[in-house]
């Protein structure tokens, strides 16, 4: 049974529907290789083993009486520590939020329970989710699956490492500025960015609100899928008859080719020719709204030292240094920069969504760069910033652009490709994600 632990959410789901797995079974096997796991304590910060059981058992009675919630209904999966468990420590990777236990449940996972996901426990992350890196030296930092002494990416880092070692069907993770796609890309799994407001951030410890989106880390595009309407309770997208033939991809070269790293490029260039040979004209293009809005990123620590301003400077010596500078830089931003920033951001989006209309979707590298080491990042200020800025560049464009992006392994280790699609326009972008998945498999 040990295969359960490296299949697709969505063939466990069609295995337990085909009663061929028992879903108690599949949940004590996750549970016992989280149990014996070498990485245990650095990708799980809590395991809910009792609930685990109490969700399988829920769903094993289902599937005997043919009542089941979902595709997924008893598929087990890890949920990223800024998510409320009613009566567990949801602690966001912060020393500051130490033994903080909420009375009931963040809204998606409240959902999604609903439907048959069964909870295995809570993945670490970068503190207070505020970096791409996935290094926290104040709580734990999880391994990369390529290399152990690599940082997997931030700030869901946790969240990849639990599905990527095999410890957790599919993993539900958050993207400020590409918290999702970066630990996805660097652990060789689909990740996937979704609109801002369309999944409920209830019950989710804020970064910042403006930004905050819910999206899964998982094995395929159709997990992403299936996992995106079990967490909102609705209808999943049907990916019959998808195809690359005659869809336009725009190639992105405003900024996010700048200082590239060799590997990540030979990943994205591959990948291009891939999706070329499977039909999808490609077609290169520029965009300075990119640049404009890429540049208002300040309003990040801004709005993130606006809500947590008075807890942080209660206690500033129980975080990392570079955290703390980054939210304290917030500080330095005027209320009128503030305004005008997200004014400039506005007229960004517009002019982007002008730009792309004759597009099917767009397409970057994920990151520019491949996981850093985790001892010299510790020990290297300079590169610290470097690498961190780097790494949620291209990521940061969907985002700032208010976009659904998806991230998709290349076949190059720790290379993603990136297609970004319309706001609200998931349901497309994992039919053109699907097809995309196919070519470069």
């Amino acid at each position: 049974m040990d295969e359960w632990r490296w299949m697709t959410a969505a063939d466990l789901g069609r295995g337990i529907a085909t009663g061929e797995i028992d879903p108690e079974a599949l949940c004590e096997v996750f549970l016992t290789a989280i149990e014996a796991h070498e990485h245990r304590d650095r990708i799980y910060a809590r395991v809910t083993p009792d609930r685990a059981r109490a969700e399988a058992r829920a769903a094993a009675i289902r599937v005997r009486a043919g009542t089941r919630k979902s595709p997924l209904d008893g598929v087990p999966v890890s949920w990223k520590d800024l998510f409320d468990t009613a009566g567990v420590a949801t602690e966001a990777g912060s020393a500051l939020l130490e033994g903080r236990v909420p009375e009931r449940d963040a809204h998606v996972l409240a959902v999604a329970s609903a439907h048959g996901l069964v909870c295995l426990g809570k993945t670490h992350l970068s503190e207070l989710a505020f970096s791409g890196l996935g290094l926290n030296p104040m709580t734990e930092t999880p391994p990369n699956v390529h290399n152990a002494d690599w940082v997997p990416g931030g700030s869901s880092s946790g969240a990849a490492a639990s599905v990527a070692f095999g410890l957790a069907a599919a993993a539900i993770g958050s993207d400020t500025g590409g918290s999702v796609r970066i630990p996805a890309a660097w652990n060789d799994l689909v990740g996937l960015k979704t609109t801002s407001g369309r999944l409920s951030l209830e019950g989710a410890v804020p970064l910042c609100t403006s930004f905050d989106t819910v999206g899964p880390l998982c094995r395929s595009v159709e997990d992403a899928t299936l996992l995106l309407s079990v967490l909102e309770g609705s209808k999943p997208a049907d990916l019959r008859g998808t195809s690359l033939k005659g869809l336009r991809i725009g190639a992105l070269q405003t900024a996010v080719l700048d200082d590239i790293r060799d590997a990540p490029l030979a990943g994205y260039d591959s990948a291009v020719g891939k999706l070329r040979a499977a039909g999808a004209e490609v077609v290169p293009f520029d965009a300075p709204e990119v640049t404009a809005a890429l540049a208002q990123s300040s309003v990040y620590a801004a709005e993130a030292y606006g809500l947590w301003k008075d807890v942080i400077e209660a206690a500033p010596e129980k975080m990392f240094d570079q955290i703390l500078g980054r939210f304290r830089s917030g500080g330095e931003m005027s209320a009128p920069d503030f305004v005008a920033a997200w004014t400039v951001l506005k007229d960004a989006r517009k002019a982007w969504d002008a730009r792309v209309a004759g597009f099917d979707a767009v397409i970057a590298p994920t990151a520019p760069i491949l996981p850093p080491d985790r001892d010299r990042l510790m020990s290297d200020q300079d590169y610290y910033v470097t690498e961190n800025l780097l790494a949620l560049r291209n990521t940061r464009v969907g985002n700032v652009l208010g976009l659904s992006a998806l991230t998709l392994p290349t076949g190059t280790p720790a290379c993603g490709l990136m297609l970004m699609g319309r706001p609200m326009g998931e349901e497309a972008l994992v039919r053109i994600g699907i097809a995309a998945e196919r070519a470069l498999a």
